[in-house]
């Protein structure tokens, strides 16, 4: 009588043998026409982690031709998101995954387990906001305050007035701030509840003001790879919702977007954009994470198909009237990279290639074989529109054995021009600038 594998050997297969490498490299998944193969499925997901060690001292991530890398902060715990002040201040979420109530089950929940712990994210949320400032203007920030904390794995941030408007897992909250506040005592005011749950698959909850500062625009993850649990679950997920912020009342602007993370405006057409997550267990390079600009009303396709009519068999029962509907991204960013930082170029001091797009914080790969992400990038922009191959900013966060030093998540630029970027393993925010000649 044969015998079902052990969990050890579940386990066993699913770190070694059963991970298929993958067929193409990376560069074929990007653009606005990437290259998209047969999909693969298997009962156990290919694993591949990059477990984090941390950068050894002196270490640094690698900036591109005509930078310079310096550390702005050391010493966080779990940097993900940033936010810079008008007044040059750069706000810290120093956040991780919010106590889970509920325990999914399988062997997908098992290995993600496993996964989050070996790549870092398995500790304890910080649940804070912490201001950073540079009195002194030498690139490396001198005081240090807890301006927020007791939060609820709190993510994005967006300054509207005299109130600071902060997402947490479950909720948007405002809280009165006046310029140079260093910490803010008094109670916030909820603004909006947003889907969280026993189970909240993506907790990360990103938010931007509408430029007259009327509403918020919140990203909302979905609550499964792909609609396993089914849909009743997912409502109002894997969407961008439109929230009034003088009633708190909300709609769903966007839909189908798997995990949208970051935001931005595109000021030559004012048009929203977004980086968004796509789904896991299709093969090494399947499906390509993307950027796109937001249309209101518009479906991009999850969980029923991706990137435009390409069906996603495993979605039961399927919704053809809704795959018709799907709207193709604008701009391919590669399987599995993990993009999740997204901030505009406007008024960034870096070289000349950089003058006009969008900067990219990936996260990096778990399930592909090679890594992917890992690294900073630059999406050139002409007429409003992504045009060309994307240029590295920052790599190196990889060991030439597959450790990850660090792994960057948010982006934004300081109020000179440089860049500033989280790395939530090496618990540092990273500066580049251009390089003194």
């Amino acid at each position: 009588m044969r015998r079902a594998p052990s969990l050890a050997a579940v386990f066993t297969l699913a770190f070694t043998a059963c991970a298929e490498t993958a067929s193409t490299p990376p560069i074929p998944g990007f653009g606005a026409l990437p290259t998209l193969p047969a999909p693969q499925t298997s009962l156990i997901p290919t694993v591949n982690i990059a477990p984090a060690i941390g950068w050894p001292e002196g270490g640094s991530p690698r900036g591109t031709p005509g930078t310079q890398v310096t550390a702005f902060a050391r010493d966080l715990d779990h940097p993900r998101w940033l936010y810079v002040l008008p007044n040059g201040d750069v706000l810290v979420a120093e956040t991780n995954t919010p106590r889970q109530t509920a325990q999914t089950q399988g062997i997908q929940a098992w290995v993600m387990g496993l996964v989050m712990k070996r790549a870092g994210a398995g500790v304890p949320s910080a649940n804070r906001i912490t201001l950073l400032r540079d009195t002194d203007g030498d690139g490396v920030a001198d005081v240090r305050s807890v301006l927020l904390e007791g939060l609820n794995s709190p993510f994005g941030m967006a300054l509207v007035g005299q109130h600071l408007f902060v997402a947490d897992t479950d909720a948007v909250h405002r809280f009165v701030y006046a310029d140079g506040d260093t910490q803010l005592t008094s109670a916030g005011v909820k603004v909006v509840d947003l889907p969280a749950g026993a189970i909240n698959h993506h907790w990360t909850k990103n938010l931007i003001a509408s430029k007259d500062g009327q509403k918020l625009f919140v990203t909302v993850g979905s609550n499964s790879n792909v609609a396993e649990r089914g849909m009743a679950v997912e409502a109002e997920r894997a969407a961008i919702w439109e929230v009034d912020i003088a009633s708190g009342s909300h709609r769903v602007y966007a839909s189908g977007l798997r995990n949208p993370n970051g935001l931005a405006w595109e000021p030559g057409s004012a048009a929203l954009w977004t980086v968004v997550n796509e789904r896991d267990n299709l093969g090494n390079d399947l499906v390509p994470d993307y950027l796109t600009s937001v249309q209101d009303g518009a479906f991009y396709g999850w969980p029923y198909s991706y990137f435009g009519q390409h069906v996603d068999k495993r979605v039961q029962p399927p919704r053809p009237d809704l795959v018709a509907q799907a709207r193709v991204p604008d701009y391919a960013l590669g399987a599995h990279t993990a993009s999740l930082g997204l901030a505009w170029s406007e008024g960034n001091t870096l070289p000349p290639a950089f003058a006009n797009g969008m900067f990219i914080g990936q996260h990096g790969s778990w399930n592909r074989q090679p890594h992917s992400g890992y690294k900073v990038i630059f999406v050139p922009f002409q007429e409003g529109q992504p045009r060309g191959l994307p240029l590295d900013v920052l790599t190196g966060f990889l060991s030439e054995d597959g450790k990850a030093f660090g792994r960057p998540v948010g982006v934004a630029l300081d109020k000179r021009g440089a860049l500033l970027v989280a790395d939530d393993v090496g618990n540092v925010v990273w500066r580049v600038r251009a390089q003194d000649l």
